[in-house]
């Protein structure tokens, strides 16, 4: 099955570099969501490239999410909540993350379904997911949403565009191809990697652009 052999099984965890805080230097604190879409080893390979930059993860799944896990990877949920520093019950409106005066340095959600996009850009808080990239918004913290579809109905690309206007970032995980891949890990790494980069975290874990190169 596809997404089943990338390197990131629970025995054989991706190896890179552990970065550590400066001295004084607080840890960040960003939140991390997995829906039911597809692409949950997006989630996992970010949860683990956090977990080597000594980023504390607060982590919320669906339900579907871990439907979706199962499936698609040779992860348990369980695995996977292991990685995180804290994980929340999705129903749990009073966890810390739901209120603004818990400080983070913003949120992911990766992948990203149509159901809690629609949920973010109408303010439908019904869940812990969409309660905390509400909230996310409304203190003007970093909300990166790694939306999973296509073709994209014009409800998807309204319910986008009415998200960005609100601050948040729309990261579709689009291969990118310069990068000339030997596998799919190196497309979610390059995914992954472009992504922290909105942080301002490098994983070191993918070759970046640096203009033609002359045979």
């Amino acid at each position: 099955m596809l997404f089943k052999n990338l390197g990131c099984s629970p025995k054989t965890l991706p190896t890179m570099p552990a970065s550590q805080p400066q001295a004084g230097e607080p840890r960040k604190k960003i939140v991390v969501a997995i829906t039911g879409a597809t692409g949950t080893i997006l989630g996992i390979n970010l949860l683990v490239a956090l977990r080597h930059l000594h980023v504390e993860t607060h982590l919320i799944m669906s339900k579907w999410a871990e439907s979706t896990i199962k499936y698609e990877t040779d992860y348990h949920p369980s695995n996977v909540k292991a990685l995180a520093d804290h994980v929340y019950n999705i129903s749990d409106m009073a966890a810390p993350i739901s209120s603004g005066s818990f400080h983070t340095d913003g949120m992911i959600i990766l992948p990203c379904s149509m159901k809690t996009l629609a949920a973010i850009s109408s303010g439908f808080c019904d869940d812990l997911i969409s309660r905390t990239a509400d909230v996310t918004l409304k203190e003007r913290r970093k909300l990166v949403l790694v939306t999973r579809e296509t073709p994209l109905s014009d409800i998807h690309l309204r319910n986008m565009l009415s998200a960005s206007r609100s601050g948040a970032i729309i990261f579709p995980p689009v291969p990118a191809f310069y990068i000339r891949p030997s596998s799919v890990e190196d497309l979610v790494n390059q995914s992954v990697g472009r992504m922290l980069d909105l942080f301002h975290l490098d994983a070191g874990n993918f070759e970046r652009w640096s203009g033609w190169k002359k045979e």
